[in-house]
């Protein structure tokens, strides 16, 4: 039995979906019972838990082979992120209880980067989980491809994408979550002891611009990035409506200065940007 948090998101759901098709028994781990129903009705088992509850956890955990987790985002955390410290311990507390025979938990490229940024929550996640007797992989994927879809609307409507990521032309490493899910699926399959490091980013690197053109070749009009310039995002972001807006800020930072970046040699996904584009403009319901 393979325990899987996070089925209802892009990434559990293609982890679910791989371990299916492999004739695997699933334990799809929901927030709700409503949002289980769709994975029931696919053969899984549904638990219902969150990283909240360390009992229900524990349970959802419990006589597993393998079990797939992570921490749910938070882009607006508080300072010294209390919330994920707590979640973190949750989950260290119901793995331990449970004692599945492995884990594979989601990470992210530059979890070993020492510069205060918004992915020190998931360093914090892989420091809590390394101590324990488990055997556990850290999958560090590069940033998601599929952020694209709050580009959509720009793209559609304007033909103009704003960009934190900068400059327009330097290429950042990214990856499908359909290239992350699979790989998740293969790895919780796998035999290994200790501790290990996985990363994972596509094939080639991708631009701002190359968004752009990829948004231009399947809407069939110009379709280009413009900058956002530095000194205006705290004041962006407040107006969006978060509170403390500097550890996203330090994040991309880290994109744009080149810091945050895989700290060995990464896996290759298989993934188009071009695919991935296709799949945002169709969830959005915009021909192509």
């Amino acid at each position: 039995m393979y325990a899987v948090m996070g089925t209802t998101g892009q990434v559990g759901g293609a982890i679910v979906r791989h371990l299916l098709a492999a004739g695997q028994p699933v334990r799809a781990v929901v927030r709700s019972t409503d949002k289980g129903a769709p994975w029931a009705a696919q053969g899984c088992q549904v638990a219902v838990a969150d990283t909240d509850d360390v009992q229900a956890m524990t349970q959802a955990f419990s006589a597993a082979e393998g079990v797939f987790v992570m921490l749910p985002s938070n882009f607006d955390p508080s300072p010294g992120f209390p919330e994920s410290r707590q979640r973190v311990e949750n989950l260290r507390s119901a793995l331990e209880q449970a004692r599945p025979g492995r884990v594979v938990c989601l990470s992210t490229i530059g979890a070993q980067a020492t510069q205060p940024n918004l992915l020190n929550q998931l360093q914090i996640l892989e420091q809590g989980l390394a101590g324990m007797d488990r055997p556990v992989t850290f999958l560090r994927p590069g940033w998601f491809m599929e952020n694209a879809l709050w580009d959509v609307p720009a793209a559609v409507e304007r033909g103009v994408i704003p960009s934190f990521l900068q400059p327009l032309d330097k290429p950042v490493p990214m990856v499908a979550t359909a290239d992350v899910g699979r790989l998740a699926a293969q790895l919780l399959l796998e035999h290994w002891s200790g501790k290990r490091i996985v990363e994972l980013e596509a094939a080639q690197r991708v631009t701002p611009n190359q968004i752009a053109a990829g948004f231009a070749e399947l809407l069939g009009k110009p379709v280009r990035m413009e900058v956002v310039p530095r000194d205006t995002w705290q004041a962006l972001f407040t107006a969006q409506g978060m509170n403390n807006p500097l550890p996203r800020m330090q994040m991309l930072d880290g994109f744009n200065e080149g810091w945050i970046e895989f700290a060995g040699e990464s896996r290759k996904g298989r993934v188009e940007l071009l695919t991935v584009l296709g799949e945002l403009l169709a969830r959005s319901g915009v021909p192509v």
